[in-house]
């Protein structure tokens, strides 16, 4: 990917919300984050290499870095690219002997192998303009701001022709905001 189609990222904050686990990024200076929803095993994962916790047996992804150690490969950087149909998409890119690899993977496992091996974490631009959402450190650790994000799914809906998928988000905003 183009680097100037890219920016760096740090994670702001690994919380639970009302709609499960959510890892918040944010650009250095930035007020926006962008909010990206993974499982607890991954959530557990994240954290404990953010915190730097080691266990007396290796998680998978531990597992995962020991191997790849043993090929003699490191992992350069990490890039989400897209969201699409409210799916996060990302790479992760290796080197192994000045050999450049791209491997396709979910964010939140891409993340997990940067933080193991100390690579930076990007973003696409497009990606941050069109899903980043404002939120202050008090909603950040109790929920995401779910109205938002909401409107801002049904507009990317509504842009990608996905009516049905526009339908349901739009009903779940309705029922949210009846109920506040």
């Amino acid at each position: 990917m183009d680097p100037s189609q890219i920016v760096q990222v740090k994670i702001e904050n690994i919380s639970l919300s009302n709609l499960g686990f959510v890892i918040f990024l944010r650009k250095e200076g930035d007020e926006k984050v962008l909010p990206i929803f993974i499982g607890a095993p991954e959530a557990h994962s994240i954290a404990a290499a953010y915190n730097n916790h080691k266990f007396p047996r290796p998680l998978t992804h531990d597992l995962f870095k020991n191997i790849l150690e043993l090929l003699e490969c490191t992992i350069e950087r990490i890039i989400i690219t897209d969201l699409v149909e409210s799916t996060f998409y990302a790479k992760i890119y290796l080197n192994k002997e000045n050999e450049n690899i791209q491997i396709d993977a979910r964010p939140s496992d891409a993340v997990a192998m940067a933080l193991r091996f100390r690579a930076p974490i990007f973003v696409s631009k497009g990606l941050m303009e069109s899903s980043a959402i404002r939120i202050n450190q008090d909603e950040m650790g109790e929920q995401v701001d779910t109205i938002q994000q909401l409107k801002n799914e049904l507009d990317q809906a509504v842009r990608d022709e996905r009516y049905e998928d526009a339908a349901r988000i739009r009903d779940e905003l309705k029922k949210l905001q009846n109920d506040n």
